[in-house]
């Protein structure tokens, strides 16, 4: 039987009754003044911070994505995750510069968008009789 939970989640209300179970473990329910609140988890959802910190150190340090998530438990969505949220909070973009030069990368896909209609078609002969 799991322990009794110290309050409530929602109000930290401490008058709690059991109200049934859901899916093998005990729910609670608070009976504060307007909450009413029902619930079943009593520990905190997710990994703590100082995992959190150790993973994006490990990744920052080389290895890669998967071979952190692995290695802290996790599956490598919760890790990118947890990488994307980092860079957000500590690697601001770069604004770029008024009137500055802009840079632009082009690939491989920009010659196939660009090609001029005369170089691509299906094969078949033109009806323009220039014999391309």
């Amino acid at each position: 039987m799991d322990e009794r939970p110290e309050a409530c989640p929602a109000c930290r209300g401490t008058v709690l009754i059991r109200s049934g179970h859901a899916c093998g473990r005990q729910r609670w329910k608070c009976k504060g003044p307007g909450c009413g609140r029902q619930f079943t988890r009593t520990t905190p959802r997710g990994m703590p911070m100082e995992v959190k910190r150790h993973a994006i150190e490990l990744y920052c340090l080389g290895l890669s994505m998967n071979a952190v998530a692995k290695r802290v438990g996790v599956s490598a969505q919760s890790m990118l995750r947890w990488v994307r949220d980092h860079a957000h909070a500590h690697c601001p973009k770069p604004e770029p510069a008024r009137g500055g030069t802009a840079v632009v990368e082009i690939d491989e896909v920009w010659h196939f968008v660009k090609k001029s209609p005369e170089n691509s078609g299906s094969g078949r002969p033109s009806s323009d009789g220039s014999g391309r």
